[in-house]
């Protein structure tokens, strides 16, 4: 069947389309985005604007769109920390029903981080072992640890990278001084969870997904996108420590000539790097591997798990 995934995140509303049954790997068919940058969206009361929710609603309706026109049978719609920590959150899901009958699911942080190991386990499969996998979103750094398909230990803290750019980093370039309090707040921040996840004991693999990671590990020398999804690729921590000073002195307009950076993302790539570069310090971590998998790969293969064989 052809299934849909729409994927309402903190930077973009991502319509992902694939050919998909139960007990096979489903096969990428479309990919519809649209950058809307909800978490950036939100005023002073921590609520989404009605300016952003008719954008929201218009993004939606293209997705669904483009899914009808790839043939796509059912949707499984989700929203992530963005709209979930909105103080408006129960109107903007009531609105985006009412307009256009899609019911989002709203997922908790570490819900994103389940499904986030699942994909991983899955793309790696049992022979990796422990893993241990950690994925920078705009909204949320989720870490999960694991050795079966359910990790053991699952969180979600509040360092996504749109979201860090937004409340720590105005000025372009960076100020030194906005850069050195965020390294302090994301370390501090993430030595809070190390303790949780070391009663483990050492990973046989740690993993990273999502854009950040991509584009940090296509600066440190990994093949390019379009080389295919089964090259492997790493980022060792020295290659990230000589790279963060460099992107901290550039503009946003000169990390989008990067390669692999796109230019919606180059504003937002120093925080990422800050937060990577910060996991893999406390976490002890001195190569991870990029997994071409992550929370929508993660939420396809949950449906269908749950979905009948007969």
């Amino acid at each position: 069947m052809r299934l849909g995934v729409l994927d309402v995140g903190s930077n973009t509303v991502h319509l992902l389309v694939v050919d998909a049954h139960p007990g096979a790997r489903p096969l990428p068919a479309h990919s519809h985005k649209a950058e809307l940058r909800l978490a950036q969206l939100l005023d002073e009361r921590g609520a989404i604007g009605p300016d952003g929710v008719d954008r929201l609603i218009a993004v939606i309706r293209d997705g669904l769109e483009a899914a009808e026109d790839k043939g796509v049978e059912d949707i499984v719609p989700f929203a992530t920390s963005a709209v979930r920590e909105a103080t408006n959150a129960d109107d903007v899901l009531a609105r985006v029903k009412d307009d256009t009958g899609v019911e989002l699911r709203v997922l908790t942080g570490e819900e994103e981080a389940r499904l986030t190991f699942l994909a991983a386990r899955r793309w790696f499969g049992w022979s990796a072992g422990k893993l241990l996998v950690l994925d920078i979103g705009g909204g949320s750094l989720e870490i999960a640890y694991g050795i079966d398909e359910e990790p053991d230990a699952a969180v979600s803290l509040p360092l996504g990278a749109g979201r860090l750019t937004a409340a720590w980093l105005p000025g372009d370039p960076a100020d030194p001084a906005d850069i050195k309090a965020l390294r302090r707040h994301v370390r501090a921040q993430i030595a809070r969870t190390v303790g949780e996840f070391s009663r483990f004991g050492s990973p046989d693999h740690v993993v990273a997904t999502s854009k950040t990671f991509k584009q940090l590990a296509r600066l440190a020398g990994a093949a390019r996108s379009t080389e295919g999804l089964y090259i492997q690729r790493e980022l060792k921590r020295k290659s990230l420590e000589d790279w963060v000073p460099r992107l901290a002195a550039m503009t946003e307009a000169e990390r989008a000539e990067l390669p692999g950076v796109s230019e919606g993302r180059a504003g937002q790539l120093l925080a990422g790097a800050l937060v990577a570069e910060g996991a893999m310090d406390l976490f002890g971590v001195e190569t991870l591997e990029v997994c071409p998998w992550a929370l929508r790969e993660g939420v396809i293969l949950r449906h269908l798990d749950h979905m009948p064989t007969g």
